[in-house]
């Protein structure tokens, strides 16, 4: 069986691979893999505002060469170590989609550190995507593009060209 690791970014694959050695391939994701396509709002208002992502333009090439890795062999497991927050739990959701990935052909890791025994003990602990997380992500992006989208051209007008209305920021709890 082959094992593929995929990180966020390359100087932790880097790390990862002086842990991990041979037996495991080790790529990096670069961040956020896909997105709305930004030449349209891409949500789908009449049914229950779906969002239409697709891949990023420059992550093209970073999705062609992760499918080619896990591709190589029909018998992978394709370890998905994305951060453990909504942005790194949206990655490996991303990931799972844009790889066809199988639910038995993946499986979702998590470290606090980048230290051996930290990485060896997350894959002896591989636990599910965290769904809340995800949709959390999601809910977040999908309110910057509704609001930004038909505001922010509002502003361009009437306040100053560049301004943007779509940041939707977590209120502090009182």
């Amino acid at each position: 069986m082959d094992h593929v690791v995929i990180v966020e970014s390359s100087a932790k694959a880097k790390t990862l691979r002086k842990f991990l050695g041979a037996k495991y391939k080790v790529a990096a994701s670069m961040g956020h893999i896909r997105d709305l396509p930004k030449k349209d709002i891409s949500i789908d208002t009449e049914n229950d505002y779906e969002p239409h992502y697709e891949v990023s333009p420059d992550k093209k090439k970073v999705v062609a060469d992760l499918k080619k890795m896990v591709k190589k062999s029909h018998d992978v497991t394709v370890w998905l170590a994305s951060d453990e927050d909504r942005e790194g739990e949206s990655i490996a959701w991303h990931l799972v989609h844009a790889l066809d990935l199988h639910k038995d052909q993946y499986k979702r890791i998590a470290f606090h550190e980048i230290t051996k025994p930290a990485i060896l003990k997350a894959l002896e602990n591989p636990r599910s995507i965290d769904y809340k997380l995800v949709h959390a992500q999601q809910a977040r992006r999908v309110l910057d593009r509704l609001v930004g989208y038909k505001l922010s051209p509002l502003l361009w007008s009437k306040v100053q060209r560049g301004l943007s209305a779509g940041r939707v920021q977590r209120w502090p709890c009182v």
